[in-house]
């Protein structure tokens, strides 16, 4: 199973952290071996009375990342199709992924955050049709190099990308999200989905069927489709009763590797941990944990159970 970390793009729950501050967190996490890195996708956050939050946009950094970083996975948790055109967003990935070399994984999601669409002037209604119709677009053209719809929201006629990247497919398809069209979607188009967010693993499961379930009724083998989730993650915090309201994964390295050893036993693929607050101290807390999820005895012969 990899392990990969998200960075921190937003003000909260502190200051907004600089790009320096940033760059430095991913080159620390490559160094450390976490296996990928992860930028989450809005454009602002403001809830009922408080003040806007702000946040450094994603595929901008991202596209920085992929210069300052040289063998670390980068990925989007996820894009919001409904922010970029959709065939100008696989342009986009295919340009970054030549950019990495092959290092791009390309997170899908249909937005949730009202305020945001909003205040940049992005239509809200019919979200996930918008996303359906989108990622029709994009998985074609990352697949084919081509492609050829006439849809309610969106169209492309001749599209085409040229050139084609490092790889002959794209980059790898992941969607996040739980509804029963975004997981009919996941179960048609994706590679990979992304359940969050998670704390204990036992909170996993019903999820993880969800998705394994909705594979099985579009007629694909479950198998098939490659699961990352994420994990709120606090390092050094004794674990105490869970809330329902943030799950988190607490405690000493060794009760974090133990954590992830029981997401990996579940069947997961990849596992993204989110830092909160995410500091050069709690990544290396992290790393801990991870060095000593790698130095214990993996699964039996049979593997994790599927």
């Amino acid at each position: 199973m990899k392990v990969g970390i998200t960075l921190p793009l937003a003000e909260y729950p502190g200051k907004q952290p600089s790009y320096d501050e940033i760059r430095a967190l991913a080159r620390q996490a490559e160094v450390a071996g976490f296996d990928s890195l992860w930028c989450f996708d809005h454009l602002l956050f403001r809830e009922d009375g408080e003040p806007a939050e702000g946040i450094w946009e994603c595929w901008t950094t991202l596209s920085a990342l992929a210069e300052a970083t040289s063998r670390i996975q980068l990925g989007t948790l996820v894009l919001c199709t409904a922010f970029r055109n959709p065939a100008v967003l696989a342009k986009m990935a295919v340009t970054l992924d030549s950019i990495s070399n092959g290092r791009l994984i390309l997170g899908l999601g249909a937005g949730w955050h009202r305020p945001e669409f909003e205040a940049f002037g992005i239509d809200f209604d019919h979200r996930v049709a918008r996303f359906e119709e989108a990622v029709h677009i994009i998985a074609s053209l990352l697949r084919t190099g081509k492609a050829e719809f006439d849809g309610r929201h969106s169209w492309v006629h001749g599209g085409e990308l040229r050139p084609r990247g490092v790889r002959p497919a794209g980059p790898p398809l992941l969607i996040g999200g739980s509804g029963p069209r975004m997981l009919r979607a996941t179960a048609r188009h994706a590679d990979l989905w992304n359940g969050c967010w998670f704390g204990d693993p036992a909170g996993f499961v019903p999820a993880l069927h969800a998705v394994r379930v909705a594979c099985t009724a579009a007629g694909r083998d479950p198998s098939t489709l490659r699961v990352t989730v994420g994990v709120n993650v606090v390092p050094g915090v004794p674990a105490g009763p869970p809330d329902p309201r943030r799950p988190v994964l607490s405690g000493t390295p060794a009760d974090l590797a133990a954590g992830f050893a029981g997401y990996r036993d579940l069947g997961a693929d990849h596992l993204v941990c989110n830092l909160n607050p995410h500091h050069a101290a709690a990544q290396r807390a992290l790393a801990e944990a991870l060095r000593r999820y790698r130095s214990e005895p993996g699964p039996t012969e049979e593997g994790p159970v599927r």
